[in-house]
């Protein structure tokens, strides 16, 4: 199967990773991509800039406040998966309990507002963010253009990959099916290449940088590819070379509409990165830090995400939703709702899709998501349900009194929107969750192989040893 045209073919070709010409070794110079102009920078070249200079500030921080005690942990927190643990360095964003998510300090209507959009689009591409979460800084709208051309020319799978999916079993989870195309992968990474010929420490980020962009460019021919082999005809066509990220991925997809089209800009932008604590996020940096190549590392991300109390928890949503609308018959009034709310809640059940680990609001995603089909599909019957329930629930949550966080989450509203533009196979929901993820997670790992961060490695202690440090600590009191 071929799913790369003639040109972007060729264009894949002029822009590839450069190998010695002497001793074909994946050590040599990397050559920046190019249809980027001359008057404007590749991500690549604006990152080498700005990484020194990010180095000498860590190194500084470190020298000068190293000691400084910036957390104190309690035995709860411990038993509690870390909840709260100040302990990890995530730059690309941050979870305010009250605001939300900041990218680069920016709030998800700042970025809808202020990152490059195609033309005719209202909404932000997902490769400007991820400028942004590499740089800091806001691309301009040829750069991303030039991006999104480097990243589509970056797509084409290897036949062995293309025969392994075709291969696997058809009821095989999506989200397992995806986890082992990514590590397949593994075999075309150039870090690995390169640190078996011995590069230098300095230079790890150019080649997780090559391999974070090659794999960003496959994951929709990758994700497609495993929607059309379980849900459909097995066949995905061309990566058009001009067209941006997510209009790719909704054509590979085998979806035209202009509408899904947008959707899938919004949708892989507010679902990329949620900071770094998250199971997918902190699972990626984990493997990375052992200096796994990115295709691995992101693999072990996806694992997680796989989960239901994690990615898969959209899906759940939309199974409780149906159940939900099959009890109540039609009837969508708030007296009805509530006496489900309370029915799922007396018999030890959660209501899937509200509260949150960290959050104490409604989430800003969530609060994307319902602007989006207010603007498209406000009269669509699950939106009416949606938004029924989300009048309804925080008070319901609030007088059973064991949350701390009554309102809906992201989970609550992504299956609503896919399921009116005809993706109904909710199995699949949590693939286009980790396509999105990867936006987040990799430039971490770029980040984190040029500022040269440690192996990860928290100290742990057996119950007993608890016991015995907790005895030691109040007999001192």
């Amino acid at each position: 199967m071929s799913v790369l045209s003639t040109s972007t073919r060729n264009l894949l070709e002029r822009n590839a990773f450069k190998y010695s010409s002497k001793n074909n070794s994946p050590i040599a110079s990397l050559v920046a991509t190019r249809p980027y102009s001359n008057a404007e920078k590749t991500l690549k070249e604006r990152f080498a800039e700005i990484i020194p200079g990010k180095v000498d500030e860590i190194k500084q921080l470190k020298k000068e406040h190293g000691d400084t005690v910036i957390d104190q942990v309690k035995l709860n927190q411990a038993y509690g998966g870390m909840r709260g643990i100040k302990g990890l360095v995530w730059e690309g964003s941050v979870l305010d309990p009250e605001e939300g998510i900041r990218f680069r300090g920016r709030t998800i209507p700042d970025i809808q507002r202020e990152l490059p959009k195609a033309a005719n689009s209202d909404e932000p591409l997902p490769e400007a963010l991820f400028w942004l979460l590499l740089t800091g800084e806001v691309p301009s709208e040829a750069q991303v253009k030039a991006f999104s051309a480097d990243l589509a020319s970056r797509s084409e799978l290897p036949e062995y990959v293309i025969s392994l999916l075709d291969n696997l079993p058809k009821d095989l989870h999506p989200m397992a099916q995806f986890s082992i195309a990514v590590t397949a992968l593994e075999s075309e990474s150039k870090f690995a290449k390169a640190y078996a010929q011995g590069v230098a420490k300095k230079d790890y980020w150019n080649y997780t940088f090559e391999d974070s962009l090659d794999l960003l460019g496959k994951l929709p021919v990758i994700a497609s590819k495993i929607y059309r082999n379980v849900f459909k005809d097995g066949k995905v066509s061309q990566v058009d070379p001009n067209a941006d990220y997510g209009k790719n991925l909704a054509q590979l997809l085998g979806y035209q509409n202009k509408d899904f089209v947008e959707l899938m800009r919004l949708y892989l932008t507010i679902h990329s990165d949620h900071e770094g604590g998250n199971v997918s996020a902190h699972t990626t940096h984990l493997v990375g830090s052992a200096l796994s190549s990115p295709y691995l590392s992101l693999a072990a991300g996806l694992n997680g995400l796989a989960g239901p109390l994690h990615g898969r928890a959209n899906q759940e949503v939309l199974e409780w939703l149906f159940k939900l609308r099959e009890e109540v018959n039609g009837d969508y009034s708030k007296e009805t709702i509530e006496k489900y709310l309370w029915d799922t809640l007396n018999s030890g059940r959660v209501v899937p899709g509200y509260g949150h680990a960290v959050l104490r609001k409604t989430d800003p995603r969530y609060t994307a998501q319902r602007e989006f089909a207010l603007k498209h599909f406000p009269d669509y019957e699950l939106f009416k349900l949606v938004s029924t329930i989300y009048e309804v629930a925080p008070g319901v949550l609030t007088k059973q009194g064991k949350t701390k966080n009554p309102w809906p989450n992201v989970d609550s509203h992504s299956g609503v929107l896919l399921q009116y533009y005809g993706l109904t196979e909710a199995s699949f929901y949590t693939v286009l969750f980790g396509v999105s993820r990867a936006f987040g997670v990799l430039p971490q790992l770029i980040i984190d192989r040029a500022v040269g961060a440690s192996i990860e490695r928290p100290k742990s202690f057996s119950t007993e040893k608890y016991i015995q440090l907790v005895k030691s600590i109040n007999a001192n009191k």
